[in-house]
Formats: structure tokens, sequence, C-alpha cells
């Protein structure tokens, strides 16, 4: 007769719990993505070009953002999630204060001076951001 590993089962109950939260964890994530990105508050039947000066940027979660001036106004341009800016060519340092851009997009029915942007050019390169 084998003896029975007491040890393994406290350690076996231990692991199942934070698989557990763990992928509870990730569902509540995915909701909450899910639930930021209401695109249909964006008219996708008119693109938007602007071109003009980067205020600011960010290159955080969820997504990044850029202020920016063009046509005499201030626009507030949201981008894609950092890792699909990376893996599409748009590096961080790329998106400095001062730096002209242009990006296309559409703009928030809500809030005119909000655009989502599709595609952006900086420094000659022209990302795809959706």
């Amino acid at each position: 007769m084998k003896p029975e590993p007491i040890a393994l089962r406290p350690l076996a109950r231990r692991l199942m719990l934070m698989l557990g939260l763990a992928a509870l964890a990730a569902f509540a994530l995915h909701q909450n993505a899910n639930a930021h990105h209401g695109w249909s508050s964006y008219d996708s039947s008119k693109l938007v070009t602007l071109t003009g000066t980067i205020k600011s940027a960010s290159y955080d979660n969820p997504h990044g953002t850029l202020d920016m001036t063009a046509e005499g106004k201030e626009w507030n341009v949201i981008l894609a999630p950092p890792f699909r800016m990376d893996s599409r060519g748009l590096e961080r340092g790329m998106l400095t204060e001062g730096k002209e851009v242009t990006v296309e997009g559409y703009q928030n029915r809500r809030d005119p001076q909000e655009l989502r942007a599709e595609r952006i050019t900086v420094d000659g390169k022209t990302v795809e951001l959706r």
C-alpha cells in the first residue's frame, strides 16, 4: 500500500484557487476593455484628416492618446493600444511634443474635438492603427 502524499493537497488547493482568481481577473479586464470601447459613438461615415502639431502624447493602456492643434482647434486623438502601435512600427519616441503629424480617423458624435485615429503619419511613415 502506497502512502498518499498529504503535503500536495494544500498546495493543489492553493494552485487551483490562484488559477481561478487569475481567470476571474482576466475575464473582468476583458469585460472592462470591451465596455471602454464604445466605437459606435464615432461617426464612421465620414473620414476626417487632420494635420497639426502634437501638444502632448500618452503611450499608455488601454490606448495611446494625442493632444494636438490642427485647423486652429485643440483635438484629443484616441490611438491604438501600445502593443499594437509597437507591433506596427509606431514607437513611443516618435510621438513627441512639437512634432507635426497627420491623423485620419472618425470624429466623436458627442465630443466634436475628439477623433478616433485609424492611421497616423509621423516622420514620413504612415502606420495603420486599427
